[in-house]
């Protein structure tokens, strides 16, 4: 594993770090494999029930290293297989029945809203702004951005974005359900120190919301996610089969089981 991510395993979390903050966690050829190499790994671990994206520095993800593109780059077919190769990890992601929260401090821009909404569940700060970009430098949405974004928000929102250099406020990404919650910092003295505490508040945060999962049944909440996750691949008559067909194998887990009894006894008591 290269330095550019960082993966961690504590008591069932998995923290997924991207870790080029200089060039705003911006994916060049080295952070694709590192990413795709560690996502495989976390989804893949006995050991892990929940996932934390998140990234250093000032900003949790700004896309594509466009730098790195102009200079490296010889022509549209590597930029093909480059995302490609990040497609994996957000296949990885998505696909898994491990729920994902990210901490998105900063700004999340152009792939990075990609790389955003692979989590199922997203904590931002007060002052980030998300938006596409790609429009700008003349290229087109990729890493899943197309492919998501409208079921996230609906299609006519995600036009707004697409079609414009807009940067939603924090506020607005909420609003529009893009983000579950946004995070004000503590009071700090200085805007430096005010930037670094809303991103500390901000893994705090999306920390908080993975220790419930991993206390409570976190592998029902994983298999929640996949339904979801899962139900566009499937007709509607499909997916009711499969419903059916997954909460009869989780009453049959010891966990479910436990909880179930534990719930059914309380209500007797409560009913006395």
């Amino acid at each position: 594993m290269t330095d550019s991510i960082l993966l961690t395993v504590d008591e069932g979390l998995a923290r997924l770090t991207l870790n080029r903050p200089a060039s705003l966690n911006a994916f060049d050829q080295e952070l694709a494999m590192a990413w795709r190499d560690a996502t495989t790994e976390a989804v893949s671990r006995d050991d892990v029930r929940a996932i934390l994206l998140q990234g250093n520095g000032r900003s949790f993800c700004a896309g594509g290293d466009v730098i790195a593109m102009a200079k490296g780059m010889s022509g549209g077919s590597e930029i093909t297989a480059l995302a490609q190769v990040i497609n994996e990890g957000i296949l990885s992601l998505t696909t898994s029945s491990i729920p994902v929260v990210a901490a998105a401090h900063g700004t999340t821009a152009g792939g990075g809203l990609g790389i955003l909404m692979c989590s199922d569940y997203a904590v931002v700060g007060a002052s980030s702004r998300i938006g596409s970009l790609y429009a700008n430098i003349g290229l087109t949405p990729d890493l899943s951005v197309s492919a998501q974004l409208a079921r996230a928000v609906g299609e006519r929102r995600a036009l707004q974005l697409v079609l414009q250099d807009r940067l939603l406020t924090a506020s607005e990404a909420v609003e529009w359900g893009l983000v579950a919650e946004a995070v004000a910092a503590p009071s700090a003295e200085s805007g430096a120190a005010d930037a670094e505490a809303e991103a500390d508040a901000v893994r705090e945060r999306a920390e908080q919301i993975a220790r419930f999962w991993l206390a409570g049944a976190a592998g029902a909440y994983g298999q929640a996610k996949r339904l979801v996750r899962s139900q566009p691949s499937r007709s509607y008559a499909d997916h009711l089969a499969e419903e059916a067909r997954s909460i009869g194998e989780a009453f049959d887990t010891p966990d479910a089981r436990a909880r179930v009894a534990a719930f059914a006894s309380g209500s007797r008591k409560a009913s006395r």
